[in-house]
């Protein structure tokens, strides 16, 4: 099934919003939907946890679930090994790829089709394909918001729905792997990377900005409704100085004033990029495995309470008839 745009004869566009949770991709959803792009039926609607609502489609948070759980992964994994090994590449996953591909191919025609839910982050390549096979042309915004001002977000979201806070250490991990994975996986599609704080100040100038990046129509007829939606109080947390550097590196600082400086049309790096996620890659393995290890040494020591060493020793002392090392 093969859609045109209403009267061009191309091909349509799925415009994929990537990213880290709590970057402003909720509301670049909503602006783009505001601005003339189409969101799926069935969509999560808004909860306490975020009141003017997610703007993704239910079927896209399951089915992006469902391939995370099919690899043993999940949206809350850190690690970058299975990417470096190409497990989430398309080609790799055929069966997925037809699967969203059937999904895209029902829904109903729209010129511009916009797909937004964070976990699309970390299999995007596949949901690339499958954007392909169902007739669209595909293309990327990639939000980008400060890391300090998402630590701040899930800290007071912890502290007003009871939820199980995450230390900035764990947030920092998270987003450094949602920000690499977003840059490395956009670069074979046309993309543009919006800071959250520039959507807020001039939401106008950044849709302007998409839709030149990107060679689609977005217009905002009523930009009254944009206006009511994307008000300052969405920006909660603030923050203009150096990232947190939990991990002893310049990892999170160098990955944000890189896509910070690709949100402002400057020029940057992606070398930089590339350098750090082939390091956190190693050192998040080799952690890991470390950290695994370390694990099993800790159960097999709870199993030998203090009581119990000390009575081996001593029974071992007295077979060697406490002489020589022993006495």
């Amino acid at each position: 099934m093969i859609r045109s745009r209403s009267g061009t004869g191309t091909r349509p566009v799925a415009l994929f919003v990537l990213g880290n949770g709590r970057s402003g991709t909720s509301a670049l959803a909503r602006v783009l939907s505001l601005c003339g792009g189409t969101l799926p039926p069935g969509l999560l609607g808004a909860t306490s946890e975020n009141p003017r609502g997610f703007f993704e489609a239910r079927a896209v948070i399951h089915l992006n679930q469902a391939i995370l759980h099919d690899h043993g992964s999940s949206g809350y994994d850190m690690a970058l090994e299975s990417y470096q090994e190409g497990v989430f590449d398309a080609e790799n996953n055929g069966g997925w790829v037809a699967k969203l591909r059937d999904y895209l191919v029902g829904l109903p025609s729209a010129p511009v089709l916009v797909i937004k839910e964070p976990k699309t982050t970390t299999v995007a390549d596949i949901w690339f394909e499958a954007a392909r096979q169902a007739g669209f042309d595909v293309a990327a915004v990639v939000a980008v918001r400060h890391p300090d001002e998402i630590i701040g977000s899930l800290k007071n979201r912890a502290n007003q729905q009871n939820y199980v806070d995450s230390s900035p250490e764990l947030t920092c991990a998270w987003w450094l792997k949602y920000s690499l994975l977003a840059e490395r996986d956009t670069r074979g599609v046309p993309r543009v990377f919006v800071d959250y704080a520039n959507l807020l100040e001039d939401w106008r100038r950044e849709v302007k900005r998409i839709s030149t990046a990107l060679a689609i129509d977005l217009d905002a007829k009523d930009g009254g409704a944009v206006d009511e939606f994307l008000t300052p109080d969405l920006r909660h947390h603030q923050t203009l100085g150096r990232a947190t550097e939990p991990f002893g590196t310049d990892w999170i600082g160098t990955v944000y004033e890189t896509l910070a400086a690709a949100a402002r049309d400057e020029a940057w790096d992606s070398s930089e990029l590339d350098r750090i996620f082939a390091a956190y890659g190693a050192s998040e393995r080799g952690f890991r495995q470390a950290f695994d290890d370390s694990r099993r040494y800790r159960n097999l020591d709870r199993l030998m309470p203090p009581f119990a060493v000390k009575l081996g020793l001593e029974a071992l002392a007295l077979v060697h008839r406490r002489r020589g090392t022993w006495a």
